[in-house]
């Protein structure tokens, strides 16, 4: 029996929820096979494989909406869920807001340009994803006698299609794959204290994918430079956010760039579009068009075609992400950010979130520097959207003269993110992946720090 794909079931829910009396549907269907390969200290801990198929199926119908997903595709049962789903609709409450893109707005290019599935993934055998973890593992234990312990690595892929239709005519599907490592390494502090450190790589392609060996001896690195870290004085001083966290620190701000956040009061941009906000050095862009990169997709989660945004231009703030409610709620257009799951209404947020890079080498951002901090490690949830108040735990290293003097443990780091954003003085080179959001090292010239 041939498997009805996910382009033929969103097409077959959508012309049923029609003829059911639906003014408007769209449906949205996932397929994917998912495998995870686990080793903790050279054994195999865990092996995972999954298949799974679902879809959602969204109806609004004089303004009242219903979402409702399924993963039974049996004809009764089918018929049963799409029937139930429009019924549902007719007894909700209604919102003006509500309702499809408009059709001129409606992706018309497929995927064949982004790069998004690699055969090499569905082809990788088991014993080849057991020696990419095992070996990860190994780099790091060996990297250095006092690693002594390891949380072990894994190797996780996803072979899968999307696809979406809705009453309006479009229908489209995209194949897509991801690769991901890590692993996290453990080392033993003089006061018997465990150091702990981990990393990571996230790919849409087995070729981009960092070799498991280098992967494993930066855990094991990071765990190591740890050593020894202890408390800081309480100062105002420069705070430096390696490149990880400096992508952190984006999506704290993207998550403050939506419609979502917008409508519901809870941003400290409202009201702020084309002010200039940011230091000159702040460029944010969300870009799904990238060729192979984690985020890309031809057409948001509304069938809206993919499409650059800036949000930070040279330190002025551009606008917000929208999807189709939410810009309508806003008085303004979607700007195809539309993110979805089959359980889910639409919500607008970045697809791929860079901060791009400046012209200065990372480690002449710390020569640069005669006191401060710099960041590897944020803990904890202290940030306000709201009012933009941040406050995180943190750990990293004190720079003393332009070097690295000690690591620093227990430390906490204070601001205000507008404030922090105008106060940008240095942004790297080395702009760095970490799945769908990128960033370089970027240096705020005054940040309080203070011990714990």
């Amino acid at each position: 029996m041939v498997e009805t794909s996910p382009l033929e079931l969103v097409g077959r829910a959508v012309d049923l929820a029609s003829s059911y009396g639906a003014e408007q549907c769209d449906a949205f269907a996932n397929a994917q096979t998912e495998s995870t390969v686990s080793i903790r200290l050279g054994e195999i801990e865990k092996l995972i494989e999954a298949t799974s198929r679902s879809l959602g199926l969204r109806v609004i119908t004089g303004g009242r909406t219903a979402v409702c997903s399924t993963s039974d595709f049996t004809d009764a049962a089918f018929e049963q869920f799409v029937a139930d789903t429009v019924e549902l609709a007719a007894i909700s409450a209604p919102d003006e807001f509500a309702g499809l893109p408009e059709p001129e707005s409606l992706a018309s290019k497929g995927a064949d340009s982004l790069q998004l599935y690699d055969e090499r993934i569905e082809i990788l055998s088991l014993d080849e994803r057991i020696n990419v973890a095992r070996s990860c593992e190994a780099a790091a234990l060996s990297f250095d006698s006092r690693i002594t312990n390891s949380e072990g690595a894994s190797l996780s892929t996803s072979i899968g299609e999307v696809a979406l239709a809705n009453s309006r005519g479009f229908a489209a599907s995209y194949p897509a794959t991801s690769i991901s490592l890590s692993t996290e390494a453990l080392a033993d502090d003089k006061d018997g204290k465990k150091r702990n450190a981990w990393w990571f790589s996230a790919e849409r392609n087995l070729r981009s994918l960092m070799d498991p060996e280098t992967l494993g001896r930066i855990a094991a690195q990071r765990a190591v430079d740890q050593l020894g870290a202890r408390k800081t004085e309480t100062k105002r001083v420069p705070v430096i956010f390696e490149p990880m966290m400096a992508a952190r620190l984006a999506g704290d701000v993207a998550g403050c760039a939506t419609g979502g956040a917008l409508y519901r009061g809870a941003t400290f941009l409202a009201g702020r579009v084309g002010e200039l906000i940011a230091s000159p050095l702040v460029n944010v862009v969300d870009d799904p068009t990238l060729p192979a990169r984690a985020g890309s997709r031809p057409f948001d989660g509304e069938g809206v075609s993919a499409r650059r945004n800036v949000l930070f231009e040279e330190g002025r703030f551009a606008g917000f992400l929208f999807d189709c409610y939410t810009a309508r709620r806003m008085d303004s257009k979607t700007t195809g950010s539309a993110q979805r799951g089959v359980a889910s209404l639409p919500e607008p947020g970045p697809a791929n979130l860079i901060f791009e890079p400046g012209a200065t080498a990372a480690e002449d951002i710390v020569a640069d520097t005669t006191e401060g901090l710099l960041v590897t490690a944020l803990m904890g949830f202290g940030f306000n959207p709201t009012t933009g108040d941040y406050s995180r735990g943190v750990g990293g290293f004190w720079i003393e003269n332009g070097a690295i003097a000690y690591p620093v443990a227990e430390a906490n780091i204070s601001g205000n993110i507008s404030s922090m954003l105008a106060d940008v003085d240095a942004v790297g080179s080395d702009l760095s992946w970490f799945g769908s959001t990128a960033a370089p090292t970027i240096r705020i010239s005054q940040m309080t720090v203070s011990g714990v």
